[in-house]
């Protein structure tokens, strides 16, 4: 099954599918219930220290790309989370939210492209 990502923010229309947010940090305004979320993994968002590195700078996105998918590679926990993840996958539509603004330089799109990997 696909594998959508949509800003939390941004969800007019809101995609049907199984609703996770992926972000370490609750998106401001947003209340849990406005959120119809069906989980929040925040096990799976880059480490503090990474995201305060990276703040979103599209010249730092391809040194954040490879730190952030070495600490998903390192981290058990975060290996079971893309694990689950990849489960969900297989059986129905997984629409990941996030709250970031800029919507191409994103801990959402390289974690996309982890889960769409058969490594």
């Amino acid at each position: 099954m696909p594998i959508v990502l949509q800003r939390i923010y941004n969800e007019h229309p809101r995609l049907e599918g199984r609703r996770i947010l992926i972000d370490r940090v609750w998106p401001r305004g947003i209340s849990k219930e406005d959120a119809r979320l069906d989980e929040w993994m925040k096990e799976i968002a880059p480490s503090p220290s990474l995201r305060k590195w990276f703040q979103h700078d599209p010249e730092k996105f391809e040194q954040f790309k490879e730190a952030y998918q070495e600490e998903i590679r390192q981290d058990a926990e975060k290996q079971a989370k893309l694990k689950e993840l990849r489960d969900m996958m297989k059986n129905e539509r997984v629409v990941l939210l996030y709250g970031a603004k800029d919507e191409i330089h994103n801990h959402a799109i390289v974690l996309k492209e982890m889960l769409e990997c058969d490594d």
